[in-house]
Order: structure tokens, then sequence, then C-alpha cells
């Protein structure tokens, strides 16, 4: 049989900012697969843990010594059967033992060796040869938070949403002109800024919430108007790292605010209404599905998206679903471990009406799997940045995608 896994090999190397993570080949009888974990710096309380201890180092001892011979012999296309080994290999909930980086890397290592033996993209391999529909891409253009440094922003990404693209290629190219004239902007109003970027290729700017977002809204406008596509605003607020226990308040350093849980959905509402916003991720802490769900019932046709609320969490989710906290969720597949866990959450948030956003991180490697991921899963936004070459690769996948599925190719639908 062409799929049999004959042998699994694991080794480090480094993702964008340096740091090192694991990379692990899966060989078939015909085929091979490959698979790289990435890294969150705002990363959620609830998320499985990305290794062992003892960090890389271990985590390859136990693909050496504990999964690969379990695996070796096994059909990588029963993905199913090969992710519920891998939790049982480790034997925790949250993937303590192995890591969840390890889990993730294997995982998808095997689809993508599964794909390479019957000569077919991953995203037929998972979805099946009917699967079409593209995502639209969400593109981080200016930010701040734990991905920059120095008198930047306080929230900690500002980003782009081209709505109503006819192709992904119209709309990558939307996300391009605004990532560029906002650069151009920012020259402007400010002469000694030198083109910094944080750890996504976001520009990472001396300037505060409010000026930031003025900036955003005269891009998109602007990129609106001369390409036909609709471009929106949005923002990841990583609220969890503004919040401050003790003081039972968020602390925006660069404006000099402090907000109660309260102020904070008030501020959040008339941020969205100022400013036409169509996405607000995580603009309360991780634990505040209370205030995740008032922001819901109050703002209308703006997408509420849980990312350390959720974590990719099935649990998580229902529970949030069952107060209506949000209204979308991100989806990173290393937080819960495997493809199906995460295939699981994404099937709960279509029956629930939730919009699920594929998602890359801001610690990434060049693979380029997320995007036939986004296409597999159904998702109606892939959240990916716009450049540079770790976060460009995605984008010219799909766009590869796109020309794959040809004819049959059409845009998701975003229902808000």
């Amino acid at each position: 049989m062409s799929t049999v896994i004959e042998d699994i090999v694991a080794r480090k190397i480094f993702n964008s900012r340096g740091e090192e993570t694991l990379e692990v080949d899966v060989v078939t009888t015909a085929g091979f697969g490959r698979a790289s974990a990435p890294s969150g710096a705002s990363r959620g309380k609830a998320e499985v843990l990305p290794y062992p201890k003892g960090g890389v180092n271990q985590a390859i001892t136990k693909v050496e010594e504990l999964i690969a011979p379990e695996l070796i012999g096994m059909n990588a296309e029963e993905q199913e059967q090969i992710d519920f080994l891998l939790h049982k290999i480790d034997g925790t909930k949250d993937f303590r033992n192995i890591g969840g980086n390890t889990a993730y890397a294997i995982s998808l290592a095997t689809a993508d060796a599964a794909s390479s033996s019957y000569g077919i993209p991953l995203f037929q391999q998972l979805a099946g040869y009917l699967t079409s529909e593209l995502p639209y891409p969400l593109g981080n253009v200016l930010g701040g938070g734990k991905h920059a440094r120095g008198k930047t922003p306080d929230i900690q990404e500002f980003l782009v949403l081209p709505v109503k693209a006819d192709s992904f290629s119209e709309a990558a190219k939307a996300n391009v002109l605004v990532h560029q004239k906002v650069g151009v902007f920012l020259k402007k109003s400010d002469v000694t800024f030198t083109g910094g970027k944080g750890d996504e290729g976001a520009w990472a700017p001396r300037i505060k919430n409010e000026d930031a977002l003025e900036i955003m809204m005269k891009a998109c406008e602007e990129v609106s108007e001369e390409t036909e596509v609709e471009c929106r605003a949005g923002l990841d607020m990583a609220a969890s790292t503004l919040w401050r226990p003790r003081e039972k308040r968020y602390v925006y350093v660069r404006d000099g605010v402090k907000r109660n849980s309260g102020e904070q959905v008030d501020f959040v509402s008339q941020v969205i209404k100022d400013y036409n916003l169509i996405y607000v991720e995580d603009p309360f802490h991780e634990e505040d599905f209370e205030s995740f769900a008032e922001l819901t019932k109050k703002i209308k046709k703006c997408l509420i998206c849980g990312d350390d609320l959720f974590v990719t969490n099935k649990e998580r989710l229902t529970r949030g679903i069952e107060v209506d906290a949000g209204n979308a969720i991100i989806i990173k597949t290393n937080q819960v471990g495997t493809l199906t866990d995460a295939w699981e959450t994404t099937k709960i948030a279509r029956k629930a009406r939730y919009v699920s956003v594929m998602s890359h991180r801001s610690g990434e490697t060049p693979n380029a799997h997320i995007a036939h991921l986004a296409v597999a899963f159904h998702c109606p936004i892939i959240k990916t940045g716009i450049i540079p070459g770790e976060r460009i690769a995605k984008i010219n996948e799909l766009i590869r995608i796109e020309e794959t599925l040809g004819e049959r190719t059409k845009m998701s639908t975003i229902t808000l």
C-alpha cells in the first residue's frame, strides 16, 4: 500500500523569530510529508503545552523513542487513528508529555505524506475533490503589543479584510496595497519613521491607537476606491496582555488609560462604530465570557472573534456558544495538537454559525500548510499576514490553489 509509513524523522529548525522549533518528516511507501510547528508570542493559558520539559531536544527524543516505533507500519491515510494514537501515547489532556507542537507537526506531516502518496493537493486529501471555496485574507498591517517593541500602539494588530472580492488573488492584492499605503502615510506623519516592522511584517511606528486607526481608515478607503474591492479595518486587541488581574483593569500604557470591564465594553463598542470595523479579536481577557457576550449582543455586522478565549478547544467553544460569546473563532491547530482536534472544533463552530478563521502564529515557518487547512476546513477567512516571506508563502499557496481549482473556484461567504 502506497500510504504505509516507513520512517519518521524529527529535527530542530528555526522560526521567523529565530527561535528553535520542531520539524518532522514522514516517509511512506510512495510519498513524503514535512511539517513544522509555529509559536505564538501571546499564548492562551488554556492552550496545550507546546513542548515537554526539555524543549525541542526532548521532543525529538520522544519522536524517536516513543512515537516513531508506534506509527511506522500504520497507514498515513488513517488520520483519525494516527491522531488518536498521539493522544494515547501522551496520556494527558494538554500534551505535556510529548508536546502539542510535536503532535501538530506529526499529525500534519502525516496528512502531507498521504496527499503526496496519492499525488493530490493536501486540501483535497483532507476534504475531497469537490472542495472549491477559498477564504478571504485577513492581514496584519500595523501593530504593537507583544509583536513589536518601543512606543508602539497598545493594541496588538490593526488589520485589513477585503470583502466581496471576485477572486483570492484580487483580495490579496488589495491587502498589499493597504499595507503599502499605510507605510507611505506613516512616513508623511513622522519623518523619523524608519520603516520598522513587528514579528508579522506589520508596520511598528511610534503612534497612539487612535492615530493608527485614522491612518488605517484612510488607507482602506483609498484602496477601496482604486480597486473596487471593499476593504474594511479590524483589530486584534490581545486584551489578555492588557489585563491586570490585581487592578481589574485593562492598562493602555501608550495612551495612559486604564479601563474596567464595563468601560472596556463601551470603548470597544464605540471604536467599532466610529471606524466601521468588520472584525475585533480578543477585545477582553481570556476568561471574560460575559463581556464577550455583552459586546456581541450590542454590536451587529461585526465579527467578534475569540482566540485566547477559545484556543481552538471544543469544550471552551461550546461554553462560549451557550452564552453567545462572540460569533467567530480563531483556528490554530497547534493550540490543541492534532488536525482531528482542530477539525472537530471547526465543525462545532460551523454548526453554531460561528465564522472560523484559520490563523498563522507570530513565530512562523515558511510552510504553507495552513493555506490548505483553511480550504479543507471550510474557513471563510485566513489570517496569515501580508508580508514578509513566511507570511506571503501562505498567500502564494492560495493563489496556486485558486489556479488548481480553475473555474470551480468561488470565494467563501462571510456571514455577519
